[in-house]
């Protein structure tokens, strides 16, 4: 029977958690031009002979306190969920997952539907906000990839779920067990940081991002692909889902790399202002992720507890992402199919 392809992709994971395969996997991810846009060369001097060889090892220890019995907590739960949307969709759809770096491959991936010839294919990244360096950078590599076939079937991409009713649902019932429970001082909403150039390259009309006051917090025809316009209004569907009040909940983001200007408020700069104001146990949600992984087990569950702490707060506790819940896998045959 002919099927209709669905190819579900995530950021990716290092093979092992070993220096080596560390360092593989940061090269591949930075050297892509949507993730460091700067000139090839350049690129190639700063990823190569300075930030991979500096950061490999602290990478891999890092990796390795995450890691399970089972591998990278974001392929294990990446794996779970394809065989429960699998089971989901039926014999009507051949589902394969792939990773933008490393393994499982997009080329890989894509060669199985191609073998198979798929009726057509619908690409949703596991990403609910559009950003050039995440769900860009997929989008461009299908295409690269599927443009060398002699046949090109019906194509489709999924561009964002930022406002998904269901994956917001998801999200505020695992909050709520955590507010339910016991007391928090204050709620942050901390999404993966995009530099303020890349931002400013989104903008086509050159006159909206960061040059209008508030310039992301009204999601509108203007910046409908704006990754931070698509962070608020997915933070506003989620805080709504959960009822928490305007001065309840702080929106920031994480993981920077390098000194340039990055979006802001960072989440660091918001937890030391939080400590300084006198709160003490903070709950963070990243929105960002579908699946836990380094960015919210290790950076939010440990990095920044630590750095809390040293502020004189007591306690950051990082809510669980969608991962293989049931209701995720609801929401994503919603997406899959209507989006």
């Amino acid at each position: 029977m002919r099927k209709k392809g669905i190819l579900l992709v995530n950021l990716g994971t290092p093979d092992s958690p070993e220096t080596k395969d560390v360092r593989t996997y940061l090269d591949q991810f930075l050297m892509d031009g949507r993730v460091i846009d700067i000139n090839p060369i350049g690129r190639n001097l700063l990823v190569r002979g300075i930030i991979v060889p500096k950061r490999a090892k602290n990478s891999a220890n890092i990796y390795k306190e995450i890691w399970t019995e089972q591998g990278s907590p974001l392929l294990v739960y990446s794996y779970e969920l394809l065989d429960l949307i699998k089971e989901r969709l039926g014999e009507e759809y051949h589902v394969e997952l792939a990773m933008r770096y490393q393994n499982p491959s997009l080329e890989s991936a894509l060669d199985k539907m191609r073998q198979l010839n798929v009726d057509s294919i619908k690409v949703i990244p596991l990403f609910p906000q559009y950003a050039s360096a995440t769900t860009g950078s997929i989008h461009q590599m299908v295409m690269e990839v599927i443009s060398q076939w002699q046949v090109i079937p019906p194509l489709q991409f999924v561009n964002n779920y930022c406002d998904h009713k269901g994956m917001a649902k998801i999200f505020a019932k695992n909050a709520k067990r955590y507010l339910d429970a016991e007391k928090w001082d204050h709620v942050l909403f901390s999404y993966h940081g995009v530099p303020q150039r890349q931002m400013k390259k989104a903008d086509v009309s050159k006159k909206h991002c960061l040059q209008v006051e508030d310039c992301c917090k009204t999601y509108t025809d203007t910046n409908k692909f704006c990754y931070t316009a698509q962070c608020y209004q997915t933070t506003k569907v989620i805080a709504e889902e959960i009822g928490l009040l305007a001065d309840e909940y702080t929106l920031c983001f994480q993981s920077r790399l390098g000194s340039e200007p990055w979006m802001q408020p960072y989440t660091s700069t918001v937890l030391k202002d939080l400590a300084d104001k006198g709160k003490k146990r903070i709950l963070v949600l990243s929105p960002a992720f579908v699946a836990d992984c380094i960015e919210t087990i290790y950076e939010i569950g440990v990095e920044y507890q630590e750095e809390f702490h040293s502020y004189g707060g007591e306690k950051v506790q990082m809510v669980e992402s969608l991962n293989a819940d049931p209701e995720w896998v609801d929401a994503l045959e919603d997406i899959i199919l209507n989006r």
